[in-house]
């Protein structure tokens, strides 16, 4: 038999799971079948959708196919909504055939569930108003009941009076006899205590003989056969024995004859039988002895003295029992005697207690008779009584019955009214119901992620249209609100009572989480949403976390059997596979159990399962979404700005703030209250059959709900005069609240810049609340308002730019400034819109020579709108003046010619974006400045004591690490200052890496208990353990001792992509970024703080030492300070550092020192050991090592000594003078921070500043808040944008040169030829690997191939417009963007096709446009070299610039070659003179003209008054050297090395 195992594997095709599982197992797509589910098409959707619509009850034929239509354009317009949203929000919202076939079951139950409450109401009023029309015919018959029950009363009356006279005659008998029975019975009351009394005591007398008897019994109990027969043997018995048997024959004498013979002889004849006599003994009357035998036995034994047992046991055990008995028997005898009178008496008198009984008993009949018929009459009385109250209540009832009817037709007259125009509103949404309840569960499936315009959009603008342009028309309420639909008021009031924010948002979230049938999903990182629920729900709610101590499925499985609500609070992007059941309610054994982690828990239909995430901006994957409704509970600004207002007012005005709380939320009960009390009086009175009008709880019910709705109505008119009065008071602060929320957002929003900088609104809140604890106090409330703003905003500022790198602070300062303006309408949105997009006119020339064509094309562009209409000629036809603002060193200080001096700050920025762009920092800085205040950009910092005092057991303070830079050295100082040191075991610093972390949690667990200090150092090192620092952090908020703190150091990652810091860290820590400094006076100041005056003091030459060591501080400054230019300053990075400066002050100091006595100065040893060693030991590059060469023979020179030696331009070196002269002589001296302090020209800023200006505005653009109209119409996709290129390239794309054609054009092998055949060779290798790739990868997006990692990397290469690793390969090196680089391409192509025609020299050779331009170079060697035979290894490349450009030439020289392409960078080349010159502000990269490249032999090369300059391939110089020419030059070389001059072949 063959078993068939079948296999499905599902997989996701969002992110790049699929594809890399693909290539690692090829196997999943070589033996698999592939079945791909595309989204389903619009047709598709609508005909699934139809299909289960023809099945719900209720829903008319003409419109099913309205509605399936709709339901389908609902789910592709949120794709495409979902599509604006990824691009302008950055957020991910997935829609799935799911989410669809669930839109159509919330539609299902939904339109049931409302129709049925809808009708419920309708039930109800229809039932109230009916028993209200019944109600006036009824009041009649009620007043004919009435007169028939008062006569009946009236009789009862009279015979209730009659009864009355008889019952009365009958008492006094009764009373008359009762008293007859009581005097009889006090007499057998007395007798009956005199019989008591004697019985007491006769029973006393006889409990005093009781102990005689016993020890008679006791004595015949020792008596036995045995001793009795051995008494009996005695022959001659003792006197003692003898007494005792004549005493016991004269007791047991018959008839009480006293034996005379009472010998021993006669004593044991009397014995006779042992078993007889000790019957006789038993059974002896001893309450009638004789009195003859009594007499005897007392005087002749019981006086012996010796008769006593104990004495007589010494002779006989029988004969003592005998003895005891006897004794005992005789004192019982004489104390009964003693009883015996008082027997008599007592019997005596219970024969007169009998006959007294007697009597009374006959007294007591004779008056049990007498009340007997006393209660028979009261009986009847009772029973008259009982009727007449009964026809009195009845009577009362009717009175009360009448008039509770008139007042309910009188009360409920205005309700009639009002439920008749309820009912009509009813039946009119009863025809509407389909359309609004189509709407709703569109809004509620759909809408929970989206933010409140997206919603409002599809809404208004998309759904509604829609439905209403069907042919069919599906009827809609006007003006239609989900929300009223799903809720209303009184619950509404109830969220707002539990801590929901009175935002719409919050409420239509709240409604959507209510109403959904998929587990609801909140994004909530701001908590007021879980705030919400745990309010709402209570102690009922079950709170866990995904993987916490304690077994969280433990929980969740109680909670499934008992029906309990859940929830699983700050979820990950990925959700535990575990759950997988539990979120898709993947029930078995017909719906009664889910499994869970392999063990099949019960699962109960009551229970709930909420979701909760703290993140941001998840990327929750299609099938967790198509399981969830997620909701976004982000804060937004009304939200926020209401909450903060509270806060102000409950600060400023507490009483203020208090009543209106107390308004509010007297207001939300009372809503809750009417509608229960309306709820109840309509059940009553549908509940209410026939009469119901004896329901005094109805009206009463109905007069209180009356009493309320009056009593809210005169609130409500008192509320709205207080409230107007409130918020008046309020709108005063208002500025405050809203400055406050503008800048929380604001600073939200930092996270696209860097990952880093995560704030949190508890943290805001924090800084919000001091910076009005802070703010100087006024009496005048609007000078208060605008103080409380401005400490706000300062105080907000202070704490983020703590927080930021220096490159960001003055982004987040613009962008602060423009939301200001915007939020006041100081500025025009669409002016602004405009600086930040900046649209720039294509031109190609431009009309003014001092503009260049992008400049040019950007005027153009600015000209089209109103307010600078004219601007294009105005610039043309005045360019002197437009030329002073172009040259100018500061032009955002100049003013703007003629009428356009007036322009406002932001046009004015917009003009210099265009002139120039270089410059936009420095005008953004003073358009701050400007708007907002100098000190925001006055590079104020706090004080770490300061920031300390911040931080708390629940705040940790976080470093953001710069390299060169230790934060750690404040804290170790301040913890001094406070008394935590790692010598007192109160701070501890963990240095974290691998197998630190348990380490690490030991101390922080420790720490918190004891309040010590924990040092976590580069926590970026241990990112799997980073989330358990999260929790351990968070939990130490709650438990931890007060003086614990935490500080935390940590790199930034390189890419969003590699961000690892947990935000829960980031947003509840104090962000500190320490940078080193920048500037060359910041790090001429940073580089002398590095020593003491004690420094200066230790050598004892010390004005050689100082001026030296000052050049020493200064070289270091220029050296670090070079890296912010780029490759102008340094072809590569050096991680110079304070060491070097240290180690080489000191070998300056002991080099000065050996040489005491020569008092010479060895330059060049101190040059060497700085140069190579020190500084030089870092240096990879001859260049640069060249540069740092030249540096130190330009400022260790003999000149400083005679105070000649010019550091800078304008900064002479200082003369003798102490460590603190040193720093006034940088500040007072020391020129503004500009290139030529470096040696460079002023051009070397230029391209710096352009870019981090375009990046600055380019970021600010991306901060904006994004508009959900932002990119409309449909965006072309990844793969539709792939293909486009390819198909482009490949159209453009020459044929692979014919390489055996051309080859075969001259048998001739010169070394220029062989340079045109290896070049075509290369151009064939890279057409042939272009063409390759991007075929393969056109199979691949059809799916005719397996996509491979080589695939992907390209389709993302031509995605991002940059030139693909395979091709960058095989071509030379380039920063250009792919369309540049292949326009590149074409050109080398065009001149390899010229070149290849004849194979001859071209005229000019663009030796840009080669892939081995060395190799041409070397040709130029070779062909002269063996020309002339001249040894190669001799010779080198001289170079005569020309005056000519490239079409002066009409054909190659003799010897050598003309090339063109070449730019100079640093300098400009002087056509005129033939000397490199200082370059022209502003052009950075002047063209050379065409260069005559000849070889001659090295002697003969004429070096003097040349400039050895390097050419590289491209701007970013390092390893794309190419060759080196001479330049000539007047200058000293050393002035074009500083300058950074090179030649590049590509800009």
């Amino acid at each position: 038999m063959i078993y068939w195992h079948l296999v499905i594997l599902c997989l996701s095709p969002v992110g790049s799971a699929l594809s890399v599982r693909a290539r690692r197992f090829p196997a999943l797509i070589q033996c698999t079948t592939i079945d791909w589910f595309h989204p389903w098409t619009s047709d598709a959707l609508q005909s699934v959708s139809y299909r289960f619509i023809q099945e719900i009850e209720g829903i008319e034929p003409a419109v099913q196919e309205s509605i399936s239509l709709f339901m389908a354009y609902v789910h592709t317009s949120v794709n495409q909504a979902s599509e604006k949203y990824q691009r302008n929000e950055k957020r991910y919202n997935y829609t799935t055939p799911k989410s669809f076939l669930q839109q159509i079951t919330l539609y299902s139950n939904l339109l049931g569930k409302s129709r049925a409450q809808l009708q419920h109401k309708m039930n109800r009023l229809d039932s109230g108003l009916q028993k209200l029309q019944t109600t006036a015919s009824q009041v009649e018959d009620l007043q004919a009941k009435l007169a028939s029950q008062e006569a009946e009363l009236t009789f009862k009356k009279q015979n209730i009076e009659a009864l009355i006279t008889k019952i009365g005659l009958q008492t006094e008998r009764v009373s008359s006899k009762r008293e007859a029975a009581d005097a009889e019975a006090q007499k057998v009351a007395v007798i009956q205590a005199e019989v008591s009394a004697k019985q007491k005591d006769c029973e006393n007398d006889l409990a005093k003989a009781e102990p005689s008897l016993t020890a008679a019994t006791a004595a015949l109990h020792t008596l036995n056969k045995v001793n009795l027969t051995e008494l009996k043997a005695f022959p001659n018995p003792p006197n003692a024995v003898l007494n005792v048997a004549a005493a016991v024959m004269v007791l047991l004498a018959p008839r009480g004859r006293v034996p005379k013979d009472r010998s021993w002889k006669a004593a044991r004849a009397f014995m006779g039988k042992v078993d007889d006599f000790l019957q006789a003994l038993v059974s002896y009357d001893k309450e009638n002895i004789p009195e003859s035998c009594l007499t005897v036995v007392k005087q002749e034994y019981l006086r012996n003295p010796e008769f006593h047992p104990d004495l007589v046991r010494t002779k006989s055990t029988a004969a003592a029992g005998l003895c005891a008995w006897t004794i005992n028997i005789v004192r019982y005898y004489e104390i009964y005697c003693e009883v015996t009178p008082k027997r008599h008496a007592l019997s005596q008198a219970n024969a007169e207690l009998e006959a007294a009984t007697a009597r009374l008993l006959a007294v007591q009949k004779k008056l049990a008779d007498l009340d007997a018929s006393l209660q028979s009459l009261t009986a009847h009385f009772e029973k008259a009584i009982a009727e007449k109250i009964s026809c009195q209540e009845e009577v009362t009832h009717t009175n009360q019955t009448i008039e509770l009817a008139n007042r309910l037709v009188k009360g409920l007259e205005s309700e009639k009214e009002r439920w008749s125009q309820a009912i009509v509103q009813y039946l009119k949404q009863q025809k509407t119901l389909c359309g609004d309840i189509l709407i709703t569960s569109a809004f509620v499936s759909y809408m929970g992620y989206f933010t409140r315009q997206y919603r409002a959009e599809l809404l208004n603008n998309a759904w509604i249209p829609f439905l209403k342009s069907q042919k069919v028309c599906v009827p809609l309420t006007d003006g239609l609100d989900p929300i009223l639909m799903l809720t209303d008021d009184a619950t509404v009031a109830a969220w707002h009572n539990q801590g929901l924010p009175n935002d719409r948002m919050s409420t239509e979230n709240a409604a959507i989480l209510t109403t959904s049938e998929r587990w609801p999903l909140i994004i909530d990182p701001q908590q007021q949403g879980i705030k919400w629920i745990r309010n709402k729900l209570g102690p009922e709610l079950r709170v866990v976390q995904l993987g916490q101590k304690g077994r969280y499925l433990d929980v969740i499985e109680q909670a499934l059997a008992c029906g309990e609500t859940v929830l699983i609070e700050n979820l990950p992007e990925k959700v535990d596979p575990v759950l997988e059941h539990l979120l898709g309610r993947n029930t078995i054994r017909k719906g009664r159990c889910i499994q869970i982690g392999g063990k099949e828990c019960e699962y109960n239909s009551n229970f709930q399962l909420i979701l909760h995430t703290k993140l941001a901006n998840p990327h929750f994957p299609p099938e967790l979404q198509a399981q969830t409704t997620l909701i976004n509970f982000t804060v937004t600004p009304v939200g926020l700005e209401e909450q903060l207002l509270g806060q102000v007012v409950s600060r400023e005005r507490p009483d203020l703030e208090t009543l209106k709380m107390e308004l509010t939320t007297q207001q939300n009960h009372f809503k809750i209250e009417l509608k229960r009390l309306e709820d109840d009086l309509l059940n009553r009175l549908s509940a209410a059959h026939g009469n119901f009008l004896g329901d005094i709880s109805l009206v009463e019910q109905l007069e209180n709900t009356k009493n309320t709705a009056a009593h809210i109505q005169s609130k409500v008119v008192e509320a709205r005069e207080n409230e107007t009065k409130i918020n008046e008071a309020r709108e005063l602060y208002r500025p405050a609240a809203e400055r406050a929320s503008l800048l929380f957002f604001i600073i939200n929003d930092l996270s696209k810049i860097n990952l880093m900088y995560q704030f949190s609104l508890k943290t805001f809140n924090s800084v919000f609340n001091k910076a009005m604890e802070r703010a100087e106090w006024d009496e005048d409330v609007k000078t208060r308002v605008l103080t409380l703003t401005e400490a706000i905003t300062y105080s907000v500022f202070l704490y983020t730019s703590q927080g930021l790198f220096e490159r960001d602070k003055l982004t987040f300062l613009s962008h602060t400034a423009f939301q200001i303006l915007l939020k006041q309408g100081l500025i025009d949105d669409q002016e602004f819109d405009f600086l930040l997009r900046f649209p720039v006119e294509a031109s190609r020339v431009s009309p003014v020579s001092f503009l260049s064509p992008h400049a040019w094309g950007a005027i153009k562009s600015i000209s089209t709108m109103a307010d600078f209409s004219g601007l294009d000629r105005d610039v043309e036809s005045s360019p002197k003046r437009w030329r002073k603002i172009i040259e100018s060193r500061c032009p955002e200080k100049e003013r703007l010619p003629q009428d356009w001096k007036n322009k406002s700050s932001l046009q004015k920025l917009i003009i210099l974006r265009a002139l120039r762009p270089d410059r936009m920092t420095y005008t953004l800085r003073n358009f701050v400045e400007e708007s907002m205040g100098s000190k925001y950009v006055e590079a104020a910092r706090l004080e770490f004591d300061k920031l300390y005092e911040d931080s708390g057991s629940s705040t940790p303070v976080f470093f953001i690490l710069s390299p060169g830079v230790d934060p750690l050295k404040d804290v170790e100082k301040l913890g001094l200052k406070l008394g935590f040191s790692i010598e007192h075991g109160t701070l501890h610093n963990v240095s974290l890496g691998q197998g630190q972390e348990k380490v690490a949690e030991s101390v922080l667990n420790n720490a918190s208990k004891l309040g010590h200090w924990v040092i976590l150092q580069n926590v970026h090192l241990v990112a799997r353990w980073l989330p358990s620092l999260d929790a351990l952090l968070e939990k130490a908020a709650v438990e931890s001792h007060p003086d614990y703190r935490v500080f935390i150091t940590g790199e930034p990652a390189p890419t969003p992509e590699q961000h690892i810091i947990p935000r829960g860290i980031l947003e509840n820590a104090i962000k500190i970024t320490n940078e080193p400094p920048t500037g060359m006076s910041a790090s001429l100041h940073a580089a002398l703080n590095n020593f003491s005056q004690d420094t200066m003091d230790m050598c004892s030459r010390e004005q050689e030492f100082n001026s030296m060591f000052f050049s020493l501080c200064f070289f270091h400054a220029c050296v670090t300070e070079r890296h912010k230019f780029g490759p102008q300053g340094w072809n590569h990075k050096y991680p110079f550092s304070t060491g070097d400066l240290t180690i080489s002050a000191s070998v300056l100091y002991n080099y000065l020192e050996a040489n005491t006595k020569s008092m010479q100065v060895p330059w060049e040893d101190l040059c060497y050991l700085f140069g190579e060693i020190m500084y030089g030991g870092h240096i990879t590059d001859d260049w640069d090592r060249r540069l740092c060469k030249t540096y130190l023979q330009e400022f260790m020179h003999p000149k400083m000594f005679e105070g000649e030696l010019f550091l800078c331009p304008g900064f002479l070196a200082p003369p003798f003078m102490d460590y603190g002269g040193y720093h006034s002589y940088i500040d007072e001296h020391l020129p503004s921070e500009n290139p030529t302090l470096y040696g460079l020209h002023p051009n070397a800023e230029l391209e710096c500043l352009t870019v981090t200006s375009d990046n600055l505005l380019r970021t600010l653009m991306e901060l904006q808040p994004q508009d959900s109209s932002r990119g409309e119409g449909p965006a072309q996709s990844s793969e539709e944008k792939v293909k486009s290129v390819i198909e482009d390239i490949l159209e453009k794309l020459p044929e692979e040169y014919n390489m055996a054609e051309i080859i075969s054009k001259t048998t001739k092998r010169s070394p220029y030829i062989l340079v045109c055949f290896q070049e075509c060779e290369r151009m064939n290798l890279l057409l042939a690997e272009i063409r390759r790739s991007l075929n393969e990868l056109d199979l691949g997006l059809k799916g005719e191939l397996t996509m491979s990692y080589n695939m992907e990397t390209l389709q993302s290469a031509l995605f991002t417009d940059s030139v693909p690793d395979s091709w960058a390969r095989l071509a030379y090196p380039s920063t250009k963007s792919l369309a540049q680089w292949f326009s590149y391409l074409m050109s080398s192509c065009r001149e390899l096709d010229s070149w290849t025609q004849d194979l001859v020299l071209p005229a000019v050779v663009w030796l840009s446009g080669l892939f081995n331009p060395q190799s041409f170079l070397t040709a130029v060697l070779q062909s002269i070299a063996r020309k002339n035979q001249w040894p190669l290894d001799k010779m080198t490349l001289t170079v005569d610039i020309t005056k000519k450009t490239k079409d002066d030439f009409g054909h190659p020289p003799r010897e050598g070659a003309y090339i063109h392409g070449l730019f100079m960078e640093g300098a400009r080349w002087d056509t005129q003179s033939g000397l490199i010159s200082e370059a022209v502000l502003r052009d950075l990269t002047p063209a050379m003209p065409v260069l005559y490249i000849r070889a001659v032999p090295a002697e003969e090369q004429e070096l003097r008054s040349t400039y050895e300059c390097p050419v590289y391939r491209m701007k970013q110089r390092g390893p794309t050297y190419v060759w080196t020419l001479h330049l000539r030059t007047k200058q000293p070389p050393a002035k074009w090395i500083v300058a950074g001059v090179v030649l590049l072949l590509s800009v």
